[in-house]
């Protein structure tokens, strides 16, 4: 359910970025996650939906850029690169690992549409 508090932190953001562009609305947003990350792209698209009723955001595309984790061993000092869970060290296969990345989430950009390119899109 934690993805409905994110979801309306991402709405917020970039409604407060299309208010700068009067009549102007959000076209699409890139989110950056981690593979660690725990949340569900399907469940922010859901609330997306719902929340973005009748803002500027309201159609906007939410693009989700998946990162690889990066770790390094404690043992051999390997870095290494995972797509999901811990894994242990593919060097000496210890276990002590350190996460370096892959618990990112932010707004990596957002499309804005200004208000002559809205009258002349056929959307």
């Amino acid at each position: 359910m934690h993805e409905l508090a994110v979801t309306e932190s991402i709405l917020s953001i970039a409604n407060s970025q299309a208010e700068k562009y009067p009549g102007a609305r959000v076209n699409a947003i890139h989110l950056v996650l981690g593979s660690l990350s725990s949340l569900v792209d399907d469940s922010i698209t859901f609330y997306w939906e719902i929340i973005s009723h009748d803002t500027p955001c309201e159609g906007a595309t939410l693009v989700f850029h998946r990162l690889p984790a990066k770790l390094i061993c404690m043992e051999c000092l390997t870095n290494y690169e995972i797509e999901a869970g811990i894994a242990v060290c593919p060097n000496c296969s210890s276990v002590k690992v350190k996460v370096l990345s892959g618990n990112e989430f932010r707004v990596d950009s957002i499309e804005i549409i200004e208000e002559e390119d809205v009258e002349n899109d056929p959307h």
